[in-house]
């Protein structure tokens, strides 16, 4: 068991200074005062810092991507503590391109690892292609039987996808959600988005013409050019949730993109951030030739938040919930994306000059002062 003391908590919303009794990886109390005489009870001073819920990335190459210049272009698979240095308790894996020299059994072995290390892993099946790419028969057997399994992945509007048909998207959601409600999951449809002329026109069409339920439709990358944010906030006055990536695929910083939806009449909580860390990226030379490659970075969506308020009057409550609750929502995660009684004890801590420096996942200390202290298998 833990005793947090004294820490000014944004659950996202601002609670004040308060206590917090972690047991089980679980948040057991939140007081002003909490007095606790349990033996083995470790007792940490936040000293008036601020606790965060822990951040949550939903979309993340937790075993690599890349390969499009070849074999050598491919990403390295993501550690345990890359994540916690970033302050992501909870992370979403999924395949990319490439279904073929990755496999979606690699990835589930993956997710189930950084469950075992101390963090909080899901995954999605499929890639960008219509071929399966499944564990088991078909998607929903994957939401009903497999716990990690959150939804399906898929690629539109974009050169490097299958070019899939209004009727086939229907039938993968279709089984996302009817597999979610058998297997007591929301169920999400995760669309990459690319840079085709078409942008979003066919999400339309499954929500307007074919009346399929908008909360089971994630699109990513919605910031990738202008014309298609434009298109991503009319989904989100639509009632859906937009994923900005932060990592890559930006048509300008996410944080102003943010600020653009705003200004625009999209509500905060429609909005996300992800990633899409550890894609592979080009390195070019001032004259635009190849000189190597890159990782998309994992640590932009605490990065972005924190520009978002450095730049605007936007809240710490609102601004948090970027890459707290409103994922959470999104995913359909009930035990995360705030700090409440019977939620998971993952929290980030910063200092008031906004700087991570603390990180608690399931309820053990991962960052102590701004040093990583959680090993992975093979540190």
């Amino acid at each position: 068991m833990l005793l947090i003391k004294n820490a000014h908590i944004y659950s996202p919303e601002d609670l004040g200074i308060n206590d917090i009794l972690v047991g089980g990886g679980k948040i057991l109390s939140i007081q002003k005062n909490i007095e606790c005489n349990v033996e083995g009870l470790k007792e940490w001073n936040a000293q008036g810092k601020i606790i965060l819920p822990g951040f949550i990335d939903q979309h993340v190459h937790v075993i690599g991507a890349g390969g499009k210049h070849g074999f050598s272009s491919m990403t390295p698979e993501i550690k345990m503590t890359d994540f916690i240095a970033t302050g992501t308790t909870t992370a979403v894996g999924l395949l990319g391109t490439d279904g073929s020299t990755r496999s979606i059994k690699s990835l589930y072995a993956k997710v189930k690892s950084l469950n075992t290390e101390g963090m909080s892993c899901y995954m999605f099946t499929g890639y960008y292609g219509l071929e399966p790419t499944h564990i088991m028969e078909n998607i929903q057997d994957e939401m009903i039987f497999i716990d990690k399994v959150l939804g399906c992945k898929i690629a539109i509007a974009d050169i490097r996808s299958s070019y899939p048909t209004d009727l086939e998207l229907l039938r993968i959601v279709r089984q996302v959600r009817v597999g979610g409600m058998v297997g007591e999951k929301k169920g999400i449809m995760h669309l990459h988005l690319g840079n085709h002329p078409e942008r979003l026109d066919c999400l339309f069409r499954l929500v307007e013409e074919h009346h399929f339920p908008i909360e089971n439709i994630s699109p990513t990358h919605v910031g990738r050019t202008e014309e298609l944010f434009k298109d991503a906030m009319r989904f989100a006055k639509m009632g859906g949730m937009i994923d900005i990536t932060t990592g890559a695929s930006q048509y300008t910083k996410p944080y102003k993109s943010v600020l653009y939806a705003l200004e625009n009449g999209v509500d905060i909580e429609t909005m996300t951030f992800s990633s899409d860390g550890n894609a592979g990226l080009e390195r070019l030379d001032e004259n635009g030739k190849l000189i190597g490659f890159r990782r998309a970075p994992i640590d932009q969506n605490f990065g972005q938040v924190v520009e978002l308020l450095k730049e605007s009057e936007v809240s710490i409550s609102d601004a948090f919930k970027i890459i707290t609750t409103n994922p959470a929502k999104n995913l359909g995660l009930k035990n995360k994306g705030h700090v409440k009684v019977g939620y998971d004890a993952d929290f980030c801590c910063l200092t008031k000059d906004l700087e991570l420096c603390d990180v608690f996942a399931k309820g053990k200390q991962m960052m102590d002062n701004f040093n990583v202290v959680a090993k992975d298998s093979f540190s």
